[in-house]
């Protein structure tokens, strides 16, 4: 990486981090709980003025807290780079299958390329906190690499996040989950196996925002009329996607390489699957306006390889409630604190089955919640 580069990064850090009080968030690493500075305040007094919520979070030793914050380079490198590989490796075989040899094989070979990708998403959730690397413009850069493969709009997903964080489930301050959340088994295979419509839907969205239009209560609250300033980093991240992508199309298709621009505009079309069922877990049937990150988030175990992919965010409620915790240091608080926590359903079939019953439940009666059992203080 050349000097120049690492300037430019460390400078988009700098600003977005000053200009969105995204530093806020993120907290100092000795402190746990988030206290909110000038420039975030500034930012959400529109829509909850001189009000916050008073977050329950588990007691821990000074020195434990201090220790879980403390991020590293070569933690990060290797959930980042780990993945990144797994994601291009799939990537590359595609590619030789797609010159070298049977179409099925190929077809494999972009199913799990499209498996990986889906968890884009989560890549892009941890790098834009901020806590991934210890080296500042390693997220930054890190975090535009994911957005653009996975065709995410980052800018608008982090001004989102922020919100979610300080106001979980509180709407109309939190709009970006909204209880309840409705699911059926054809959902899961709708986006199982092939969804050409998703990115449709994702083209769309990101020539309207290019375009400089955006619409609906939420977009509003976060980039509101009278500050057309706040809505240049969207647009222009929108207009780079376009731009970026077309580019590789050309060049893929001058060179009759089209698996190139299939792989890249096709991540969210293809075996997303195991991520639906990993990302879908985090709030759906739980309670809202609660202060209490154990009753509106949910934590369940995954074996390794799946929490890999997943960056960790199956352990939802101490990522909550300890939001600058880096995603490789989870387990670890987890095991802390999982006195102080309902029970953890262990695996993918037996959260659903949790989440089942509870859907059902919302069936028969549209305002039920489910509320966890908490440990007795």
């Amino acid at each position: 990486m050349s000097t120049c580069v690492r300037k430019y990064c460390d400078a988009i850090s700098k600003a977005k981090y000053l200009y969105r009080g995204f530093t806020r968030t993120m907290a100092n690493e000795t402190r746990p709980i988030l206290q909110e500075e000038p420039p975030l305040k500034e930012f959400t007094e529109g829509v909850r003025k001189n009000v916050a919520i008073s977050w329950y979070r588990t007691k821990l030793p000074s020195d434990v807290v201090k220790s879980l914050h403390k991020k590293s380079d070569m933690k990060g490198g290797l959930q980042t780079f780990g993945f990144l590989a797994i994601l291009l490796g799939f990537g590359g075989l595609a590619w030789y299958g797609f010159n070298h040899r049977a179409w099925w094989i190929t077809a494999c070979f972009v199913f799990c390329y499209g498996l990986v990708g889906a968890f884009s998403i989560n890549a892009v959730h941890e790098l834009g906190h901020g806590t991934v690397f210890k080296t500042r413009w390693l997220n930054t850069m890190f975090c535009h690499i994911f957005a653009f493969l996975g065709w995410i709009n980052h800018e608008m997903f982090q001004s989102s996040h922020i919100r979610h964080h300080r106001y979980t489930l509180h709407p109309p301050d939190d709009l970006e989950v909204v209880l309840p959340v409705k699911l059926v088994l054809w959902h899961v295979l709708k986006v199982g196996f092939i969804n050409p419509l998703a990115f449709v839907y994702s083209l769309k969205e990101t020539c309207r925002i290019a375009c400089g239009k955006f619409r609906g209560e939420w977009e509003m609250t976060l980039y509101p009329p009278s500050n057309p300033d706040s809505r240049k980093a969207p647009v222009r991240w929108a207009r780079c996607l376009l731009v970026g992508h077309a580019l590789i199309i050309v060049t893929s298709l001058a060179t009759g390489q089209w698996i190139v621009p299939f792989l890249t505009c096709g991540s969210q079309v293809f075996g997303s699957g195991l991520f639906f069922l990993c990302n879908n877990t985090q709030h759906v049937g739980l309670a809202d306006n609660v202060d209490d990150f154990r009753l509106c988030c949910r934590t369940f175990t995954l074996n390794p390889v799946v929490r890999f992919l997943y960056w960790q965010m199956n352990y939802h409620i101490e990522h909550h409630m300890f939001a600058a915790v880096p995603c490789y240091h989870l387990d670890r608080l987890h095991k802390l604190i999982r006195h102080d926590l309902p029970p953890t359903p262990d695996g993918i079939i037996e959260v659903w089955r949790e989440i089942d019953s509870i859907l059902k439940q919302q069936i028969k009666d549209s305002s039920y919640q489910y509320r966890a059992p908490l440990p007795t203080p």
